[in-house]
């Protein structure tokens, strides 16, 4: 399985999901594809921001290695499923959709059409964001894992 989140710069929220369920992915010895990318392309080829890497890090989880990239209409060819953390970020993706095949696998991160907040411009969202990510992870993991 191949795995991609997506948010706005691909520096707070998606690299905290994407590390997560990779960790988590790997401690199941899941042979899965798991990486970001942010619809914007400010931040290409930079790390994680640094709240970000210590949020993750106090729980056990090291992304200080993943560096940002922009999402482009190739993914949508190349991964199985693409979770994007908010709305707005999710229609610039579908805009990118070449059929319905493709807007298949595109889908909110999170149940019940819930957006996960941009911790951005607040330093203290960085520890309840990691939270949600964290939990919603872990189901995705029981729920993909018998796919």
């Amino acid at each position: 399985m191949h795995i991609l989140m997506v948010c706005l710069g691909n520096i707070c929220r998606s690299p905290l999901a994407e590390g997560i369920v990779r960790h988590l992915a790997d401690a199941e010895n899941l042979d899965w594809t798991i990486a970001s990318a942010g619809t914007g392309d400010w931040h290409v080829g930079q790390p994680a921001d640094k709240r970000s890497i210590a949020i993750a890090k106090t729980y056990g989880y090291d992304i200080s290695k993943q560096r940002a990239q922009h999402f482009n209409s190739k993914m949508l060819e190349d991964f199985d499923l693409i979770l994007v953390m908010d709305k707005s970020n999710l229609r610039n993706v579908l805009n990118l959709a070449k059929d319905a095949e493709q807007r298949k696998k595109v889908r909110l991160f999170l149940t019940d059409d819930l957006e996960v907040t941009d911790p951005y411009f607040d330093d203290l969202l960085f520890d309840p964001v990691f939270k949600i990510i964290e939990n919603r992870a872990k189901q995705l993991i029981e729920e993909l894992k018998s796919e």
